[in-house]
């Protein structure tokens, strides 16, 4: 149906989207959904279940979910005030031997049906800044209208499966999480294992296989081949293919892993840029006259293994803006030279980066099918 009344606003940095997210549970009248990945005892941390709290205290129905895996130095007492208040916590796949591999990656606020916020932002004070002279450089979104009542219902289906193992042999299942739904200038797009259509990622490989402008930023690159191809067919057509990844990350296996992707990018054209500032940990595709935001990197586990979320905007000034906040990131980008880079790669280094790929691109995957298939 028309949704006329969907609304987009970027949210360019922790700075300005935790501010943004803590006013819209203050101003809920009716329920508060967060389902986050990373939820940290901070102080940050402290203002959202503050806020959270309060909102339960005048009645509005208050729902919690942070993944056991990533929220693991989370104190088992902490949300003891929320449920006090009448609110409602749980975490996702508790922790326990062989269910570790399979994670809700997710981050999700809506209120009242009506405002959601999605994007890459965890709740820890690393991503409290402006990504340039402080905290890690991140993007979200807020939207209005439509779109936030179909985020509150994937909500509502992660919740009530929180706390469940998952099923024997779930991988040969057809993987439930795999959703979409579409408005007017949006898609919703959601991942999660077991076999079945995968929208999110069958989706940005048609978007590539057409696209002449690609413009990616990153945290954790290390596509599929069918996304690795349609990124080169592009650029060997004649498109621009620009990538801004890590210069600075959290997890340096991950960026040895991408390292063993530039020789062949390169050579084919792709433009490769570092971001140099802060730690990048921004997820933003834009192919032509479509952009993506959300939760999901361009990894194995992203668009494999993980529960994810992804929205596709064709909203021209949304796509606009979202392009002028590629190119300020690109100032403070180095960009890479294909033959200084060869030049600069030694036998041990490219060692490194060949076992790194294995480790991330091929053996986590297996060992997460494997895993699954072997729970009872």
């Amino acid at each position: 149906m028309p949704d006329h009344s969907t609304h987009f606003r970027w949210l360019r940095s922790g700075g300005e989207a935790f501010p943004a997210m803590l006013a819209a549970i203050d101003a809920a009248r009716r329920s508060v959904r967060l389902e986050m990945y990373i939820f940290a005892d901070s102080p940050l941390g402290v203002k959202f279940r503050e806020a959270l709290t309060r909102a339960a205290s005048r009645g509005v129905r208050v729902q919690v979910t942070n993944d056991s895996f990533g929220s693991f130095g989370l104190p088992g007492t902490f949300w003891e005030p929320l449920v006090k208040a009448g609110g409602e916590f749980r975490w996702f796949n508790p922790l326990k031997l062989g269910r570790m591999l399979y994670r809700d990656h997710r981050k999700l606020l809506v209120c009242d049906d009506e405002m959601g916020f999605v994007g890459g932002f965890n709740i820890a004070p690393e991503y409290d800044g402006d990504g340039v002279t402080k905290g890690w450089l991140d993007l979200g979104m807020e939207v209005r209208g439509p779109l936030a009542l179909e985020l509150a219902e994937s909500f509502d289906r992660t919740f009530a499966h929180a706390n469940h193992a998952p099923k024997p042999l779930q991988y040969l299942r057809k993987g439930t999480a795999r959703e979409t739904s579409a408005g007017e200038r949006w898609r919703l797009l959601l991942s999660g294992p077991g076999l079945g259509y995968n929208f999110l990622k069958r989706t940005l490989v048609t978007d590539l296989a057409n696209a002449r402008d690609v413009r990616i930023m990153c945290a954790y690159f290390l596509p599929t081949w069918r996304l690795r191809k349609e990124m080169l067919n592009a650029a060997r057509r004649g498109g621009r293919v620009q990538l801004i990844l890590a210069g600075k990350s959290d997890i340096p296996l991950a960026k040895l892993a991408t390292h063993r992707l530039y020789k062949m990018l390169l050579k084919q054209g792709v433009e490769i840029y570092e971001y140099q500032p802060q730690i990048l940990h921004a997820k933003l595709f834009i192919m032509d006259s479509e952009v993506y935001v959300g939760s999901s990197n361009l990894d194995a586990r992203s668009l494999n293994i993980n529960y994810e979320l992804l929205v596709r905007i064709t909203d021209p000034p949304a796509v606009k803006e979202a392009r002028a906040i590629f190119a300020d990131a690109l100032t403070h980008c180095r960009r890479i030279d294909a033959k200084t880079w060869r030049d600069s790669r030694s036998i041990w280094t490219k060692i490194l980066e060949d076992w790194a790929y294995f480790l991330l691109a091929r053996v986590d995957p297996y060992l997460a099918r494997k895993r699954l298939g072997n729970l009872q």
